[in-house]
């Protein structure tokens, strides 16, 4: 595959290690069909690792070894497939509605070479009560009051939503607390995630879930 995707700059190769292989093959996707399906603008290609793979890779450190996590409006496969590919251990399912979006994604994630992806076709409210798990993630979908609604029946007792947000995540937290309460929170918090490798952290609001939430 001959892409114009930039080359792994060395943070990469430090925080992917032997997975680096993969992760290169999932850049060259993203910069030519990525960009041709329309997930990706041309325009991000020069700053596709440090904006795409490893601003969504880094967030691996917020689940733990052997769990079950589900990526709502996978997209891109981002998070999701950099996540699969950091982290051979999780048991990563993407969750896309659109057929032409589910078929790059699977087409992808046989590219890239991962055993430990399921795609799912369906908006997140109509996987409620075939699918859950105790992690569940979500990159620029909607805004958090929104996005839990979808997101927390998803989430089994006591699990979390891992919302991957902007600068202005702390405040997007306070307004829609209220909201998140109705809706089963426990409680929440603001993380920081960089691995060592990202001079801007990315951010994401973490939110645990009771089981009154799954309405």
């Amino acid at each position: 595959m001959t892409t114009n995707a930039p080359t792994a700059p060395e943070g990469a190769h430090r925080f992917f290690g032997e997975r680096l292989p993969r992760a290169v093959t999932f850049a060259h996707i993203l910069a030519d069909t990525g960009v041709s399906h329309g997930l990706i603008g041309p325009r991000e290609v020069p700053i596709l690792w440090e904006r795409h793979l490893l601003n969504c890779a880094v967030i691996e450190d917020a689940f733990p070894a052997d769990t079950r996590v589900i990526d709502v409006g996978s997209g891109a496969g981002l998070p999701g497939i950099a996540l699969a590919i950091i982290r051979p251990d999780l048991d990563v399912h993407l969750v896309e509605p659109m057929q032409r979006r589910t078929d790059w994604l699977a087409s992808t994630v046989s590219q890239v070479d991962l055993d430990n992806v399921t795609v799912h076709r369906g908006r997140a409210e109509e996987v409620h009560g075939t699918l859950s798990a105790p992690f569940v993630t979500a990159r620029a979908v909607a805004r958090l009051d929104k996005l839990a609604r979808w997101c927390f029946p998803l989430v089994e007792h006591q699990g979390r939503l891992v919302a991957m947000k902007g600068r202005s995540a702390a405040e997007e937290l306070d307004r829609a607390r209220p909201a998140l309460g109705r809706l089963g929170l426990i409680e929440a918090q603001v993380s920081r995630h960089d691995g060592g490798v990202l001079e801007e952290p990315t951010l994401t609001i973490d939110c645990v879930v009771a089981r009154r939430g799954r309405r």
